[in-house]
């Protein structure tokens, strides 16, 4: 009931605020006015901010997660969310991913997707150093549904998805712990959670690994992913038709 309340409250000062937004006080100088405008398009974006918070948290609790490491968790807090999406910030940032993926409040990199998504990070010491979400198909559909059309597939399957934002801190060479406990706990969430086939975009360079996934086609080729202007697969996957080389890598 007080999620309830609470959501209803926002919406409501989310409708205030808007309006709000397009009120000029012509006696007072265009300073004021513009600095009016950013303060409330901050304000707006705040109460943005509080609705995924409190929509991903309610989603993710409803969700089955076998805790098979005490360092791969679900997003159940707003202190952990808020550290995934700073996570994503910062590592977009350095990589020079913000034209493609931009942060909604500066430093912190989050959106409407995220209120239907199964938010996974590793935690080390405290740190968040890696993260990934299982996005379940909703009204919003699909990130991938700009570049290319899931409704062929939402006639067969009941229930689809989307791998998105898996970030590690730091790259290395081979496979990071990281992504090893990531990949194993989408594993899981596609398998208790009645996702019948999820979806991902990957760069072409990256394919080669993903080959070893079994369980996984090509269902289209893009020569540029918005401002990424390089070659993307997006590819459709399967882990409950996993390879043995995925069991051993990432299940054991």
């Amino acid at each position: 009931m007080i999620n309830i309340i609470k959501n209803n409250s926002l919406k409501e000062l989310q409708t205030i605020v808007e309006q709000n937004i397009q009120t000029r006080l012509n006696y007072m100088p265009d300073s004021f006015n513009e600095e009016q405008q950013f303060a409330l398009e901050l304000f707006k974006k705040r109460i943005f901010l509080e609705q995924i918070i409190d929509e991903s948290i309610c989603f993710n609790k409803k969700l089955t997660f076998p805790r098979e490491n005490k360092n791969l968790h679900l997003t159940t807090t707003a202190e952990n969310l808020v550290k995934v999406f700073r996570l994503r910030s910062d590592v977009y940032t350095r990589i020079n991913y913000q034209n493609e993926f931009p942060d909604t409040i500066e430093g912190l990199n989050f959106d409407k997707y995220d209120s239907t998504a199964a938010i996974l990070f590793y935690e080390n010491n405290g740190i968040v150093t890696g993260t990934t979400r299982l996005i379940f198909d909703s009204k919003n559909n699909l990130p991938i549904e700009d570049k290319f059309s899931f409704n062929k597939y939402r006639e067969k399957h009941s229930v689809i998805g989307e791998l998105s934002r898996l970030i590690v801190h730091k790259e290395t060479k081979g496979l990071s712990l990281e992504f090893k406990y990531l990949m194993n706990g989408i594993y899981h969430l596609f398998n208790h959670n009645d996702i019948d086939i999820t979806f991902l975009a990957i760069i072409k360079e990256h394919y080669k690994l993903y080959t070893k996934f079994g369980g996984s086609e090509i269902i289209k080729e893009i020569n540029e992913y918005g401002d990424l202007e390089y070659p993307v697969f997006i590819l459709s996957w399967k882990p409950s038709e996993v390879s043995s080389f995925f069991k051993r890598a990432f299940l054991n």
